[in-house]
């Protein structure tokens, strides 16, 4: 971060200046690297979902009355906000040596008194009142009449309705957001998870069909298309645990929690990559369509309450590695068999409840005994391992009973060579559990698996077994 002072001076130019005036101090991508209002919008849909249906009526009498009954609805952890703390620690040398603090910002009076409390820093604060939205022209108007034209400096980021300001102030104060390069826009996007996606061949492949060439490319478009539903997906769920994320000791460092990357981009992005994999989904068939809309229901019903319902979320999320099964089939016309189906959703319930355990174990280490992840206790962690470990052994008991059928023997030259998968995947299965007791689970078993050598070399095993069964 830098501090750019009217025509190329510095912020110590301020400070020299032999008749100091109030130094009025915006909020919102001044003080912190984020957007109260979005951060307040999505910690009232998070608490309360149904408020969805009362915003246009708040927005019908304006964006002041609209921003005053988010803020009342809501109390956002401030301590937790992504902070400009170089600035902060100029602002605190300026009031050492005398200076006058003002803090003005278009924030509901609420939230911009709860900041005020935090920092102890300002002498006073203006902020809108559900009356006024203290913005632009408003925010002119009244520090004018406060303190008369030039008579203060004005520090902010240069957003909307900051250039009005400056005309009025004696200097304009610019603080330069850090840079937020594509990478951490791309990283909000968590492409390393669009793997899960590759289970759309999961059909193509297991019919032996993966030399058909309008199938595979059927197949690529419906990948792409839960790509964007995905991240889409991953977006909205940032956006609502925006306060959980700061929290816990790896989720923080994600670009929306840390401020890298602005929430109105994420708030952009939602509707833009819905619509996109829509388009592409549509052109593969309307079945597809179908179920990528279902998707994104599901993924939207599950970051907004299902998951803070126990046992409830993990066969979500289960059964969104299954929805992404039956999108291969929409788009191949290939539909799974009731072994497919099994072994998926025992094999996907296990890695559901590996993901919960993980993250109760991770937590522990920094909560002590007082731990929880999500809405489980630290004292579940051993249910939720016996039914984790049993449902990947099921898993694996399906696979064992597949390949006895004549349906195996059909498909399979060699059939006899896939007994092998058995104990692969038992090692497999087995040796997650065992990496999540240690604590040496990230939290994503399989964003875990494609980084852990043990588990490529599982992987590429299973896999040239298969093969090599054909």
């Amino acid at each position: 971060m830098s501090v750019v002072c009217g025509d190329a001076q510095s912020f110590d130019a301020v400070e020299q200046t032999p008749a100091p005036l109030p130094l009025v101090v915006d909020l919102d991508g001044t003080l912190l690297r984020t957007d109260l209002l979005i951060e307040s919008l999505f910690a009232l849909l998070r608490k309360q979902p149904l408020c969805l249906f009362l915003l246009p009526l708040w927005m019908a009498r304006g964006k002041a009355w609209f921003k005053h009954e988010v803020a009342r609805r809501v109390s956002l952890d401030v301590a937790a906000l992504p902070w400009r703390s170089e600035f902060i620690a100029d602002l605190r040398r300026r009031r050492a040596e005398g200076g006058s603090l003002v803090l003005a910002t278009g924030s509901d009076m609420q939230i911009a008194r709860r900041v005020a409390d935090h920092l102890k820093l300002f002498d006073l604060v203006l902020a809108s009142d559900g009356t006024t939205n203290l913005r632009g022209e408003n925010k002119r108007r009244c520090l004018v009449s406060r303190f008369g034209e030039k008579g203060f400096d004005y520090a902010a980021d240069g957003g909307r309705g900051d250039a009005a300001v400056w005309k009025s102030a004696r200097q304009a104060i610019r603080i330069r957001p850090e840079p937020r390069g594509a990478a951490n826009r791309l990283r909000a996007l968590r492409p390393q998870h669009w793997l899960k996606n590759l289970l759309i061949f999961v059909p193509l492949i297991a019919a032996h069909r993966f030399h058909e060439i309008a199938l595979i490319e059927n197949a690529v478009l419906a990948f792409v298309a839960f790509g964007c539903c995905a991240s889409s997906g991953y977006l909205f769920n940032d956006l609502l645990d925006l306060e959980a994320d700061r929290h816990h000791p790896q989720k923080r460092f994600r670009p929306l929690a840390t401020g890298v990357v602005p929430l109105s981009y994420a708030l952009l992005m939602v509707p833009a990559l819905v619509i996109l994999g829509c388009l592409m989904g549509a052109l593969v068939s309307p079945l597809l369509l179908a179920i990528l809309l279902i998707y994104f229901a599901m993924s939207a019903a599950y970051s907004l309450h299902i998951k803070r319902v126990v046992i409830l979320d993990v066969l979500f999320l289960a059964g969104l590695y299954t929805v992404r099964i039956m999108a291969g089939s929409a788009a191949t016309g290939i539909w799974p068999s009731q072994w497919m189906l099994a072994f998926s959703i025992f094999l996907f319930f296990s890695l559901a409840l590996v993901k919960r355990y993980a993250e109760l174990v991770i937590v522990q280490r920094h909560d002590g005994g007082d731990a929880k992840a999500r809405a489980y206790e630290l004292g579940d962690a051993e249910l939720l391992a016996a039914m984790g470990l049993a449902s990947g052994y099921l898993a694996v008991l399906v696979l064992a009973l597949y390949i006895a059928t004549d349906k195996a023997q059909t498909l399979y030259q060699r059939r006899e060579l896939l007994w092998f998968l058995c104990p692969l995947l038992l090692y497999w299965i087995s040796y997650v559990w065992l990496t999540a007791h240690r604590g040496k689970m990230p939290g994503d078993p399989v964003e875990f698996a494609t980084g852990d050598r043990t588990s490529r070399i599982l992987i590429l095993l299973m896999a040239a077994t298969a093969a090599v069964a054909l």
